[in-house]
């Protein structure tokens, strides 16, 4: 038989205050916690599962797969980046050095971290983790990056944290005024390099004070594709630069994630400011005609 306590009476025995004591705490942990309660999964837009980079025919392609910064062109000066003068001459030089096998300004060929707007090229898959507060997007490419966009309407740092792939922020937007975001706008910032915008080398500003604008959505016919906007304010371009990604969802309900670890098997070191290669048998290698050795002033000579 249930036992009730009457409302509005005290307990009176050790049996119906032990009643009220496990109604409390069962009222408390069935309580909405913190401000998770004010989260509705059903007013974002379904981002789950893998997405992988769409490079469109006759574009997006570098070397081994490599992709471009706008995927609808093949990388190198066919991207037709508004470069300064400056910039521009530096790209070529990249370009000249690459042909002679060297990696000229693509510093991820050390395992360096790709940085943005680079890890958006989606080299690797893709995922996206929306909470209330903030959104992830994790490529497991070169290292575990995982881009944080805090949807909590912050303000801008006063002083602000500097890293490869910036500090973001983020606002959920319902476009089509049915109460559903279908938008997140994205404002990142925050930066230090090297960095450049795929493995061509085509590079940014080295003051670092790119600031990337970004509109995130799904196709409205094809809800298994995503875009992503992305507009560039770089010193090293003479007016803002923008293109459109777009990323494919895997169908594959339970998609393999493939470890990629950068420094397992790296072959390129870099020493001051020159690129080498690591030969089969643990020594160092040239990678272009006539390259100089590195200085050995701190080792002793060869023995004879």
């Amino acid at each position: 038989m249930q036992h009730r306590i009457p409302v509005g009476a005290k307990p009176t025995t050790m049996s119906e205050r032990s009643l009220l004591a496990a109604m409390a705490v069962a009222a408390m942990l069935c309580a909405p916690f913190g401000s998770a309660s004010a989260f509705d999964d059903a007013k974002y837009p379904n981002l789950k599962g893998q997405w992988i980079g769409v490079r469109i025919p006759g574009g997006g392609g570098g070397g081994a797969g490599q992709p471009s910064f706008d995927p609808s062109k093949p990388w190198g000066t066919t991207q037709g980046a508004p470069l300064t003068p400056e910039y521009a001459g530096m790209f070529e030089a990249n370009l000249a050095e690459q042909r002679e096998g060297g990696q000229g300004t693509n510093a991820t060929s050390t395992c360096l971290s790709p940085g943005m707007p680079m890890v958006m090229n989606a080299h690797s898959p893709m995922e996206i983790i929306v909470l209330p507060e903030i959104t992830y997007i994790r490529v497991d490419h070169i290292r575990d990056t995982h881009r944080r966009i805090y949807t909590d309407g912050r303000a801008w740092p006063e002083q602000m944290p500097t890293g490869f792939d910036g500090y973001s922020i983020g606002q959920w937007i319902d476009s089509k005024g049915d109460g559903h975001y279908d938008l997140l706008a994205v404002e990142t910032r925050g930066f230090r390099g090297p960095r450049s915008y795929d493995a061509s080398g085509l590079p940014l500003h080295r003051d670092n004070e790119s600031v990337f604008k970004e509109r995130i959505y799904l196709d409205q016919a094809n809800s298994n594709l995503l875009h992503d906007d992305i507009t560039v304010f770089d010193h090293a371009l003479t007016r803002p630069w923008t293109v459109m990604k777009t990323y494919r969802r895997n169908p594959d309900p339970r998609p393999t994630w493939i470890e990629y670890i950068c420094a397992d098997g790296q072959q390129l070191v870099r020493i001051d400011n020159e690129g080498y290669m690591l030969s089969a048998d643990g020594l160092l290698m040239p990678t272009r005609k006539g390259q100089e050795p590195p200085d050995l002033r701190y080792f002793n000579k060869a023995k004879k």
